[in-house]
C-alpha cells in the first residue's frame, strides 16, 4: 500500500531526473549524442522477449547519457482504485470528483505516482515535455482531480520503467522497440487494449505482418 511519506519523497528525485534532460544546455548536448527519445513513444515489437512489456506502449519522460525513464500508458492497475489512493493520502473528494483509471507505469518503484497530462494544467512542479505533454508528480494535482478540476487530458500511473546507460539504445538496435511520435488520441483517448495497435498504425505498420516476420534482423 502507498503511504503519504513514500509518495512525497518520490517527487524531488523524479523531478531532478526529468529536468536534467530538459534544460537548455542538456538539450544541445543530447542532440549531438543522439539522446532523442524524450517525449517519444516506444512501442514493443510482437516478438518482445520480456513478457512484462508484451504489446507495451511507453511514453519516454527522460533520456540522457545515464539512461531513460518512461511510463507505460496501456496497462491498467486493478489492485488499487483512485478512491483508495485518495483515502490513503487523506485527500477529501467532492461529489464532482473525476473518475480516474489507475495505470501501471512500470515495474520500478511501484509506490511512486506520476500524472502525464495535457499542458493546460501547470503547477510549480510541472515539467513540460514537448508542446503537448507535461508531467506532474505532486499531491496538488491529485487534490485538484479530487475536486473535479485539473488538466483536460491526463493519465495517472504508479511506478515507472527505467533503463541504464546505453541499455535502451541496445534494445533499439536489437529491434525490440519502434519509436513513434505521440498524440493525445493514442496516449489519452484510445481504449487501453487498442493503444498498441493504434501506435503501430500511426506509422502505417500492420502488426499482423510484423508478427509473421522471423524476428530481429
Amino acid at each position: 500500500m502507498i503511504g503519504l511519506q513514500e509518495y512525497v519523497a518520490s517527487i524531488k528525485c523524479y523531478e531532478d531526473k526529468v529536468r536534467r534532460v530538459l534544460d537548455s544546455d542538456s538539450k544541445e548536448k543530447f542532440k549531438k549524442n543522439d539522446y532523442y527519445l524524450t517525449g517519444k513513444l516506444l512501442v514493443a515489437m510482437p516478438y518482445m522477449e520480456d513478457s512484462r512489456f508484451a504489446h507495451a506502449v511507453i511514453y519516454i519522460c527522460g533520456h540522457d547519457e545515464y539512461g531513460a525513464i518512461g511510463l507505460l500508458i496501456n496497462k491498467s492497475l486493478n489492485s488499487l482504485t483512485f478512491n483508495d489512493l485518495l483515502m490513503q493520502l487523506d485527500i477529501a473528494t467532492t461529489p464532482s470528483h473525476r473518475e480516474v483509471q489507475m495505470h501501471t507505469g512500470g515495474p520500478v518503484e511501484v509506490s511512486r505516482g506520476f500524472v502525464l497530462h495535457s499542458p493546460d494544467y501547470q503547477s510549480d512542479s510541472t515539467v513540460r515535455i514537448g508542446e503537448n505533454f507535461c508531467i506532474t508528480a505532486t499531491l496538488d494535482i491529485l487534490k485538484t482531480l479530487a475536486q473535479g478540476q485539473g488538466p483536460r487530458k491526463f493519465l495517472l500511473a504508479l511506478g515507472y520503467t527505467g533503463w541504464g546507460s546505453n541499455q535502451l539504445e541496445q534494445e533499439l538496435q536489437d529491434n525490440f522497440w519502434i519509436v513513434v511520435e505521440p498524440s493525445e488520441e493514442i496516449v489519452f483517448s484510445s481504449a487501453l487494449d487498442f493503444r498498441w495497435r493504434a501506435a503501430m498504425a500511426s506509422l502505417g505498420v500492420d502488426p499482423l505482418t510484423l508478427s509473421l516476420e522471423s524476428g530481429r534482423a
